[in-house]
Parts: C-alpha cells; structure tokens; sequence
C-alpha cells in the first residue's frame, strides 16, 4: 500500500511540475515601460525589424534558445550581431524586468 500512496504522491508531483508555469524574477509591469522606451522601436508586438525570423514569440525563443530569463538578460546586456548591448543604459533589475516582460508576453502570444 506505501508503494502505491508513494507512486500516487510522485505522479501528482511530477504532473505539477511539467504543467507549472515557470516562476518569473521580475516585474513585467516595470518591464513593458522599460521595453516600450528601448526595445520596441525594433521589437514592436514582438516581432523583429532587423531579422524577421528572429522574433519574441514563445516559438522563435524556443527555436534560438532564448527562452529563459538568463538567455534575454545576457542577449539584452551584450548584445549581438544587429542587436546592441543595453548593460550601459539599463540597470540589471531593469534587464530582468524586461526578460520578464518578453517571457510573459511570448506565453501570451503577444
């Protein structure tokens, strides 16, 4: 019977796991006024100007590897290619505001 209540108990928690929404850091109110002045000009809806296939929605972020908050808080503090490092004009909780703000928005679908 313990094995059982233990399978049962397990299944419950990994279902919970696999389903949770991931914990954001930041506050995405803060984020959306902080993307609005510096990253919409090319980011506006999520899209992209510069690299129309590289966009914020949750699948471009999948497919690069840009899903995490660490993967668009290190891309928005360096840079890359067309994209410019933002450490000089924005604060790190700046930065992760607006990691939070492009995760929520990319579950969302912008």
């Amino acid at each position: 019977m313990k094995k059982i209540l233990s399978m049962v108990i397990g299944a419950i928690a990994l279902f919970g796991f696999a389903f949770a929404s991931p914990a954001l850091a930041g506050d995405a109110a803060h984020g959306a006024q902080i993307f609005n002045a510096n990253c919409a000009a090319c980011h506006m809806g999520g899209r992209n100007v510069v690299s129309a296939e590289k966009t914020l929605q949750k699948s471009a972020l999948e497919k690069y590897g840009m899903n995490s908050l660490d993967a668009i808080t290190t891309q928005v503090k360096n840079g890359k290619n067309a994209m410019p490092s933002f450490a000089a004009k924005l604060s790190d909780s700046d930065i992760e505001d607006v990691a939070t703000y492009v995760l929520s928005q990319a579950e969302k679908g912008w």
